[in-house]
């Protein structure tokens, strides 16, 4: 019998409200538009994930996945959705200096 799939709880359920490598994602996607602001991705299976990932890497490449080269409407997109997310983590207890073996 194969292990049960991994489904991801959402963005929202996710360590420190989603400072993770899947939050980076799901953030990048609200960005770019490839999924709504909404769309917390809860119940995905990893497979969603990985899709959702090449497709929002094929987004940052005419960016050089930078957001400095963002045009001005994606940037302003961009600084208000990652400054929320990072006010967020850190009233839930994230220290960005701090490492996952910390």
């Amino acid at each position: 019998m194969p292990p049960p799939a991994k489904i991801y709880q959402g963005i929202h359920a996710d360590r420190f409200g989603g400072m993770t490598p899947t939050g980076n994602i799901i953030r990048d996607a609200w960005v770019f538009g490839i999924i709504p602001e909404e769309q917390d991705c809860a119940g995905w299976l990893v497979a969603g994930i990985e899709d959702l990932y090449d497709k929002v890497s094929a987004a940052w490449q005419p960016y050089g996945h930078l957001p400095s080269r963002l045009p001005p409407e994606l940037r302003e997109r961009h600084d208000r959705i990652h400054a929320a997310a990072i006010a967020r983590a850190r009233q839930l207890g994230w220290d960005p200096e701090l490492g996952d073996e910390d």
